[in-house]
Formats: structure tokens, sequence, C-alpha cells
């Protein structure tokens, strides 16, 4: 592949320098995007720490087989994502957009399963508010409202991380990526990677802990 094939910003000197400022930027930005998450994180601690029980019935009533499915889904996405970043770094270019795709799937049947999961939450009126399943105390509104804020803002960042293979798998149809040049595609493998460890810690918070109690 020429060697004029992969563009160099006008403002970095060489390639590494490029390389080390992109990395760099995502790391700054995944940065503050766990302060986001965490002040999420740290709520549920204090909550479920003053409402215990509440938090414990609540927990009882996520689906724990939507939650399971979603989660194989997406950390088989974050091992096909992982395999086609060191497809590039080993210039295997035929493998990396058949994995890409499958990721795109993967995420995709992440989001279809979560909108089944929401469509079932709202029949049995497990949403905040005036209408909330009179079944369950009061406090455990408090579950729900953390579930639903942490479940969509995950949920809007798959949406981008799907944005970004799709953009990704285009330049890998162009044959944009080898051991030479894969940045966009580690990038991109980072911000992947980061959605699968939120959900990691998403999962037991929602729909383990405490629901055999």
């Amino acid at each position: 592949m020429p060697e004029n094939h992969f563009l160099l910003a006008e403002q970095f000197e060489d390639r590494q320098q490029q390389y080390e400022a992109a990395n760099l930027g995502m790391w700054t930005f995944l940065a503050t995007e766990v302060l986001f998450f965490g002040g999420l994180f740290l709520a549920y601690a204090v909550y479920r720490h003053f409402y215990s029980a509440e938090f414990i019935a609540a927990i009882k009533h996520t689906n724990i087989v939507y939650g399971t499915i979603n989660s194989t889904l997406l950390l088989t996405s974050g091992l096909t994502m992982a395999l086609a970043v060191q497809a590039a770094t080993e210039n295997r270019e035929r493998v990396i957009v058949p994995l890409l795709l499958v990721t795109l799937l993967l995420g995709l049947g992440f989001l279809v399963v979560k909108g089944v999961e929401y469509s079932q939450d709202i029949s049995e009126h497990l949403v905040p508010g005036a209408h909330f399943n009179p079944a369950l105390p009061t406090h455990a509104q408090l579950f729900f409202w953390l579930y639903w804020c942490m479940t969509c803002l995950h949920a809007i960042h798959m949406l981008v991380g799907i944005g970004v293979l799709v953009v990704i798998t285009w330049m890998a149809r162009g044959g944009k990526f080898s051991a030479l040049h894969h940045t966009p595609l580690e990038i991109g493998g980072l911000y992947w990677a980061f959605v699968d460890i939120v959900w990691i810690f998403l999962y037991p918070l929602l729909y383990l802990i405490g629901r055999h109690a």
C-alpha cells in the first residue's frame, strides 16, 4: 500500500505523534465519561444503603433473562471488536470487515433486546411516577429511576458506538486499515470497550445483587 495513502494532518510531525495525540484525546474523553457514570454509581450506592429493602424488592422485578442475553451479546461484540483491531495490526485485512459487521449485528441485537425489555417494564408499570406499580414500596421508585437513567444513557452510548462502527466499517471496506495505519479502528475499539465495561457494572447492580435475598 503506498506510503501517501495515509494522511498526516499538518499539525503533526509524523504518524507516531498523530497516533499518540488521537489516543490521548480518546482516553481524556473516556475519563470524563467515567466521571459521568461514576456519579450515577455513587447515587446508586448511597440510595441502596438507605433503602436496601426497597432496592432488593425492586431488583426482583427486573428481567434477568433479558439482562443475561444482553450481557452475552455485548461481551461477544467486545471480543469481535478486539479481533478486528488485532487483524488490522497483523495485516489480515480480509477479516476486518466481517468482524466489524458481526460486532454491529451484536450491538443492534443488544438494542433490540433492550427495547423489548423496556416494553415489558412499561407494561408492568415499572416507570417512576403516578402510575408506578403499587405492589412495590414507594422508595423502590428510586431504584427504577436509576435503572432507567443508567440503561438509557448506556443505550445512547451504544447508538453512538454503532454509528462510529458504521463509519469504521465503511473505511475498512475501502482498505483504509493495515498494520501501518489503524488508529481510527483502535480508537473505535477503545470506545466500544468502554461501553462493555459500563455494562459489566450495570448488570450485577440492576439484575443480580440481592435478587435471591
